[in-house]
């Protein structure tokens, strides 16, 4: 398993109990592109639909435990798990930053013992017999929390907000939002439990104003590590960038000084010393139009997609993991991955290298008021700056994808996501109380 490394601590997953657990990476959704907001793709900085359960017996599942502090938060880089809830809060009327310290300080006491496998203040009883279940907490910060909190010089310049995208259909009241936080598990009762914890510490302070609820392949539920599927049926977890990549650390995390920026994304004018180590994620709501999708003929939906349904395999040959080969022919003259191919349009190469780290889940709401099926992907991707990650890459995919007939975008969210809280320390501590 990939994990980052905060001196000699490590920052994910060690194993309480039972013994080891298969390594399976964190994954991300949808059809091995580098960067496509239809879908996400992962190698071993995502990709596997096992979580953290990977090959490993059952019985070990609930073992495995997640550590609350370290250098970034957890939920990031983590192997995805089975269970997920994302939810947005506004802060209370009348509430201001000393509600919210408190609030993060409660919230943050609450995360680390539910992701020990311990008993919260006031617990419920739900997860008594789970053990922490590779459970993650992770806190973010929308654009009008600063106004809010009076912080605005504090704000950063990345979360200036998105631009429009011609397959949007937003509701505002499921975007955006003061505060957001990201809960996944590897058991859905010790999700569930840790979503209501929270919830109940909110409590005066803030309210909730969306919830989605997701999951992923079950921990435990193949006999080998394995990439996912998604809700299309598509191989999805291909060449999301992984931790051993000499720049992964540099796309992904906010540096420590403006002088280890990327690119000058993070330049001195825009350094807020208080993300360091964090991350920015990009949330949305993505609509599949399965019904639409299920009547294309297999030849169709490879044709899509740039890749075979099988295997994950590029439509130019090879395995999952072979490269791409966008310049081969077939016989008729014409490229074998087709120009407006979702892999094609979102592949690193296509895009000025701009990469992101794609952690999403799948979602399934029942039936929709027009009879189709309200599912689809709950997307979710991470970079040091969305500017050069998430949008030249849906902007790109916005002028062409042929997978956009099939998606449809009916949420969105961006969130200043700290760095980890050192010990004594709660998630934001830094914006807070500086």
């Amino acid at each position: 398993m990939d994990t980052p490394v905060d001196d000699a601590r490590l920052d994910i997953s060690r194993r309480r109990l039972l013994g080891t657990v298969g390594a399976a990476g964190a994954t991300g959704l949808l059809i091995g592109a580098a960067g496509g907001v239809g879908f996400a793709s992962t190698e071993d900085g995502g990709g596997s639909g096992t979580g953290s359960g990977g090959s490993s017996a059952l019985t070990s599942v609930g073992s495995t435990e997640v550590m609350f502090h370290g250098k970034h938060q957890a939920g990031i880089t983590t192997p995805l798990q089975s269970r997920g809830h994302l939810v947005a809060f506004d802060l209370a009327p009348g509430a201001g930053r000393k509600e919210a310290a408190a609030l993060l300080r409660r919230w943050s006491a609450t995360a680390k013992a539910l992701m020990a496998g311990k008993p919260s203040t006031g617990d419920t009883g739900v997860a008594l017999d789970a053990g922490p279940s590779s459970l993650t907490v992770t806190f973010g910060f929308g654009r009008t929390f600063f106004d809010r909190t009076g912080l605005t010089a504090r704000r950063p310049g990345q979360l200036d907000p998105l631009p429009a995208f011609s397959s949007d259909a937003l509701d505002p009241k499921r975007s955006e939002g003061d505060l957001w936080v990201q809960i996944g598990a590897d058991d859905a009762l010790v999700a569930f439990h840790a979503l209501r914890a929270l919830q109940k510490d909110a409590d005066g302070a803030a309210r909730v104003r969306w919830q989605m609820n997701g999951f992923n392949r079950s921990a435990g539920a193949t006999a080998r590590p394995m990439t996912a599927r998604n809700l299309m049926g598509q191989v999805d977890g291909t060449n999301n960038p992984k931790r051993t990549d000499a720049d992964f650390d540099r796309r992904i995390f906010v540096p420590q000084s403006p002088e280890t920026g990327s690119g000058g994304s993070q330049g001195s004018q825009g350094f807020q010393e208080w993300m360091a180590g964090g991350s920015y994620a990009v949330v949305r709501r993505i609509r599949m139009l399965l019904d639409d999708w299920e009547r294309l003929s297999l030849d169709k939906q490879e044709k899509v997609i740039g890749r075979r349904k099988a295997d994950g395999a590029p439509l130019t040959g090879g395995s999952e993991t072979t490269p791409l080969d966008l310049d081969k022919r077939g016989p008729d003259g014409g490229t074998v991955i087709p120009d407006n191919a979702h892999a094609r349009i979102s592949a690193p190469e296509q895009n000025g290298g701009a990469a992101m780290l794609r952690r999403p889940f799948s979602f399934h709401d029942g039936i929709a008021a027009d009879g189709t099926p309200d599912a689809g992907l709950l997307f979710v991707c991470w970079q040091a700056d969305p500017l050069r990650g998430f949008v030249p890459v849906q902007r790109k995919l916005d002028r062409g994808d042929a997978l956009s007939p099939f998606v449809r975008h009916e949420a969105s969210g961006l969130f200043a996501v700290p760095g980890g809280a050192a010990e004594g320390e709660y998630v934001g501590q830094r914006l807070l109380e500086s």
